[in-house]
């Protein structure tokens, strides 16, 4: 399953849509006004499913994730060179990137792949494609990419 994730072109907070191969929006991405990034996220239905909440006053960014009013567990960048890491606390899944920030792998435990997520360039804005393996993993996939388009937004 292939998912189009583009931000909006003009929007005061971060906004994004989420389109799937046919072109229909899946989900829809809404920043909050906080201290630190909130973005919540809706299906289709305009119903909120999910949060990516930014962690403030810590030493390396950390973004707590939601499903609905249930904690998952948290993404934290690591302190790398060169190749970015983030740590993610659930699911036994993580995340490695290239040396441009753009194109990640979202691996499980056993080294399997989840999703490949990568930059398209020469857009207005931030557009990803997101290529899950597992349809049912497609919410998860998507709020790791929007905890790390936040932490690049929040260094620049």
């Amino acid at each position: 399953m292939k998912l189009l994730f583009k931000q909006r072109l003009f929007s005061w907070f971060d906004s994004y849509d989420i389109y799937d191969e046919a072109g229909e929006t899946v989900y829809t991405v809404k920043g909050q006004l906080s201290w630190g990034h909130c973005l919540k996220i809706f299906d289709r239905y305009d119903n909120e499913i999910g949060t990516v909440k930014e962690r403030v006053l810590t030493w390396l960014p950390k973004f707590e994730i939601w499903l609905g009013d249930r904690y998952l567990g948290c993404i934290a960048k690591e302190f790398t060179f060169l190749r970015p890491k983030f740590d993610i606390d659930y699911n036994g899944w993580h995340v490695e990137g290239d040396f441009m920030e753009w194109d990640y792998t979202i691996l499980n435990s056993a080294g399997q792949r989840i999703a490949v997520v990568s930059k398209e360039l020469l857009h207005w804005t931030d557009t990803y494609v997101i290529d899950v393996e597992d349809p049912q993993d497609a919410l998860g996939a998507l709020m790791l990419v929007l905890a790390i388009d936040a932490e690049k937004c929040s260094r620049n």
